[in-house]
């Protein structure tokens, strides 16, 4: 039974009475459509349309909203599974800029929005950690910490549609456990003739320019599919280039917020919850990235065709954020403490304002680059012999990012020059810090030790490596056994995964000059935080500054440094078999599959462990742990198709996803007690078993041929164990403690004590309703010929609880709902499509959810997120045939229309922790195709 309220229940029992009154409605109007054929024959249909899906030819000229929506119809509703589909439109062109933006618009899907970009996608109110990504139906790498895929490295021009799975089946490698999002770039032989494409757009952010960047940036993009004269041998290749400005306004409150004892801050009761500090920042930089993609299709006969993937992504990320900020913890350096007055305090016990006296503000720089690359090759070939099929698979990806952030902290000289601050704390909108001093004379301003030291930086590197090899076979069923089954799949898949990073770390200090101003060649000029009451700052070269000014060598063998550098190597042998099912039981035809996956998991980490109870010099020690565990996942999958194109799905699996790979490491912080000889330590566990739960999925969808459908869908997961850190007394430190020699006169030590890492514990539930419909308006009048809408509405709720001592500082120390579990989602597109002429206007929203980003230390944190609101619109035009400019398109796009912000707090939203907006990004271009 869902424990939804009674606004919810409300709300998706309205959206489900609007959709059947709906399909009611239209049925008359396409009963033609719907009933064209009998049922058994539709499913033969659907039989033959599945075997001779290599051999379907697509032209080029059915283009557009509706070309692009059909084709995602048609997908969803010949498929066994319960699946989502998103489809171009027309060579090199989705619904959306960013292929995260297209994915997030489907059913049961939410996205993360991450430096004003949808990066990261939310399956199922779960977490990214528990949905895996495929390109052309293999696993791909990933450039940050864990497993899941930022989209934004992938390039929509060069993506085909997107294929998200909410069922497994037993064919399925590499299936995640709230879903599988597969993303395909064209299969030159599908298509009839040759056609290039080519593209440009200029676009532009509202913030403006600032600092050294500009408010301007471009795509550009060019595309050719082919074939030989005998149509044996295709070819696709792909190119995008895009340079995207980053503007950014910020205001940031420190966590925790914590309730403060008497006298603790002067001027503020005791009892009130307090932040010890506040930022306001303007971030400015570039993401610049290539893309390419190129498909070789042979298809020699009949019996044996080829396929061979080749992707390359590389991206660099640069930006600053000119930053000025104040401590409010009753520390400024020495100079007496800080003195609160005209305290603001609110019902709820939380400081909301008033003026902090005796502050010493830093004007900071803090820069940070990151280059990513991502490489992917896959060679598919696939033979037929007799009635049997094989294939054979192999796959290798690889991922790389390097990075380096580097900070400057700068105030006014000579110290003391301490200052007066008002503050007005706000939860919706930007918090205001007012100084009375003026920080806009980079003259006044030295690079010197302040409280937070002169500089600190980091230089992260990962690699990830995954190779892979699957084979194959296809069986024709018995005849003792045809009329259930109509063919048996069998396989095995090998993937073995290594993931490398090392995060070498140091403080930047002042070089051999002392305190100095920054020279007049690096300053960049003043940029404006009047948005936060402010006023003007400096903003300047950061790297040149440290280059000039300052020494910095990061390493990774200090003591609090040690732990972050880790290896993980995964390897997992899949064996699988598929009976699937193509037939009637009594007079209702059935599609579907039933089999199962067995998987051998081999996990590994090494890493180094710091041991204070060692000898200087022979503190680093090496560590390696691991751990073999298999798994048995059955799955059924049934589609059966009822009278007047409807069909009804219910599937059952056991589901798995592998912890994040950053819970698997070896690394951990160790040391023994001298005086109770008791060991501890914290870290990572190589020895962690996966998340596993069992799922049960039922699915009602009625179709009006592929113009339009509407659907109900309900899913139920029990979770059986759920990972979060924990803290044990009993683990066994027998290896590390073998070697231990006490200090005289201490006891020794003991082989069991106390260890916080990420353990196995209590799951729990996830159940969710998920509506949807795409409806052409034609279908009620044919006066709104060209008119349509695409909705969907999505109801979450779990049973499960979490603890994350890590992030306690953001979200306290007690239970918390799932990380990416927003409560409801909705999606909502309106189209216009008509003679060349196309518009539409989206909006996705979703309710409050917990959020993953990464923390100043390069740690995962996660943090309360305000529910979103995006608008999004475009408008284009496409020159017909006829047309002197036949092939030209002409396309405006607005993204975030409204600006919408994201924000983050801390157990309840009047006491904020980020307020950011990215500004509204408007592009202008043209495609031509030929």
């Amino acid at each position: 039974m869902m424990n939804f309220k009674r606004n919810l229940l409300s709300k998706a029992l309205a959206s489900a009475i609007v959709m059947a009154a709906g399909a009611a409605y239209a049925q008359s109007s396409l009963a033609a459509d719907a009933d064209e054929a009998p049922q058994d024959a539709k499913a033969a249909a659907a039989k033959k349309k599945k075997a001779e899906e290599t051999q379907k030819l697509e032209t080029v000229n059915v283009t557009g909203i509706r070309h692009g929506i059909e084709s995602a119809i048609e997908a969803k509703q010949s498929s066994t599974s319960i699946v989502e589909a998103v489809s171009a439109e027309d060579i090199g062109k989705l619904p959306d800029i960013s292929i995260a933006e297209s994915i997030a618009r489907l059913p049961g899907l939410a996205a993360q929005r991450v430096a004003g970009r949808a990066q990261v996608i939310s399956v199922r109110g779960l977490s990214p950690d528990f949905a895996t990504t495929l390109l052309n139906g293999r696993e791909l790498v990933s450039t940050g910490d864990n497993r899941s895929v930022e989209f934004d490295q992938y390039p929509s021009e060069l993506m085909s549609g997107v294929t998200v799975f909410k069922t497994p089946d037993a064919g399925l490698i590499g299936q995640g456990l709230s879903g599988t999002l597969d993303m395909h770039t064209v299969r030159p032989l599908n298509y009839a003739d040759s056609v290039s494409v080519v593209g440009v757009r200029g676009q532009h952010n509202s913030l403006g320019s600032a600092a050294n960047v500009d408010a301007n940036g471009n795509r550009i993009n060019a595309s050719f599919i082919g074939q030989s004269a005998a149509r044996n041998v295709g070819i696709a290749i792909g190119f995008s280039h895009a340079d995207t400005p980053i503007q950014e306004n910020q205001v940031g409150l420190y966590e925790p917020w914590k309730q403060v004892g008497d006298d603790w801050r002067p001027g503020v009761p005791a009892g009130t919850y307090y932040s010890d500090g506040i930022k306001a920042l303007r971030r400015t930089g570039n993401v610049k990235r290539d893309g390419a993609m190129a498909t070789l299709e042979v298809r020699p006969s009949d019996s044996w065709s080829s396929t061979l993937d080749l992707f390359y992504s590389r991206s660099k990320q640069e930006d600053t954020a000119n930053q000025f900020e104040v401590n409010l913890g009753d520390y400024n350096g020495g100079y007496g403490r800080i003195d609160l007055t005209d305290v603001q305090i609110n019902g709820n016990g939380t400081f909301v304002g008033g003026v902090a006296n005796n502050v010493y503000p830093l004007v900071r720089g803090m820069y940070n680059k990151r280059e990513d690359k991502i490489s992917a090759v896959g060679w598919k070939n696939e033979w037929n012999v007799g009635q049997a099929s094989l294939v054979a698979d192999i796959s290798w990806s690889k991922a790389k990012r390097d990075e380096i952030n580097l900070e400057n902290n700068t105030q006014l000289a000579p110290a003391p020059q301490l200052d007066s601050v008002a503050l007005d704390f706000s939860h919706g909108d930007f918090s205001q810090l007012v100084p009375n001093r003026d920080y806009s004379d980079p003259g006044q301003l030295f690079l010197r030790n302040t409280i937070y030291g002169s500089g600190y930086g980091k230089t992260p590197k990962v690699e990830d490596e995954l190779k892979g090899f699957k084979f194959g076979a296809t069986l024709p069923a018995p005849e003792a056994v045809s009329r259930v089954f109509s063919d048996f799949e069998l396989g095995v898949n090998y993937a073995d995964r290594e993931k490398v990073k090392h995060q070498p770390e140091g403080n930047i200090n002042v070089g051999a000059q002392g305190d100095t101003t920054i020279g007049d060649d690096l300053q960049y000029g003043l940029v404006d935080l009047g948005f936060a009451g402010v006023g003007f700052i400096p903003s300047w070269n950061v790297p040149g500054a440290v280059s000039r000014y300052m020494t910095f060598a990061p390493t990774e063998d200090a003591s609090y440094l040690v732990a972050k550098a880790w290896t993980v190597d995964e390897k997992i042998t899949t064996g699988y078999a598929k009976a699937n099912i193509d037939g009637a039981w009594g007079s209702v035809p059935v599609r579907g599959n039933v089999g199962f996956q067995i998987q051998r998991t081999d996990q590994s980490s090494n890493a180094n462990y710091w041991d204070g109870t060692r000898p200087a010099g022979q503190n680093v020690r090496p560590f390696e742990d691991g751990k073999k565990y298999d798994d048995v996942l059955p799955s059924l999958n049934l589609a059966f198709s009822l009278a007047e194109d409807q069909t009804l799905r219910l599937a059952l699996a056991r589901q798995v996803a592998r912890a994040r790979v950053d819970q698997l490491r070896a690394s951990l912080d160790f040391g023994i007690d001298s005086a109770t000889g008791k060991p501890g330590a914290s870290g990572g566990n190589p020895t962690l078993d996966p998340w596993r739960a069992n799922a049960f999925d039922i699915s009602w969808e009625k179709y009006f041929g592929t113009k339009a459908y509407v659907a109900a869908a309900f899913f139920y997961k029990d979770l059986r164990s759920y990972i979060y850190t924990q803290t044990r007394d009993d683990h066994d430190f027998s290896d590390l403690v073998a070697d231990y020699v006490p200090p005289p006169g201490a006891p020794p030590a003991l082989t069991t004590g106390t260890f916080t890492a990420p353990f196995n514990g209590q799951g729990g539930t996830l159940r969710g309703l998920e509506l949807s419909a795409s409806l052409p308006l034609d279908m009620f009048a044919g006066a709104l010929e060209g008119f349509g809408v695409i909705a969907s509405a999505s109801f979450n709720d779990s049973s499960i609880k979490i603890k994350d001592p890590e992030s306690s500082s953001s979200v306290g120390d007690g239970p918390i709902s799932l990380p990416g579990l927003s409560k409801r989602v909705y999606n909502l597109t309106a189209y216009y499509e008509k003679n060349g002429f196309e518009a539409r206007v989206s909006q996705r929203r979703r309710s409050d959810f917990i959020g993953e980003i990464g923390n100043f230390a390069g740690n995962r944190t996660l943090r309360y997120v305000v529910g979103e609101n995006i608008t999004d619109a475009q408008v284009s035009y496409t020159f017909g045939e006829g047309s002197v400019a036949s092939g030209l398109s002409l396309l405006l796009q607005a993204n975030n229309l409204t600006n919408s912000s994201y924000r983050t707090y801390a157990a309840t939203k009047d006491r904020p922790l980020e307020n950011i907006e990215w500004g509204r990004t408007v592009l202008l271009g043209a495609a031509y195709k030929f």
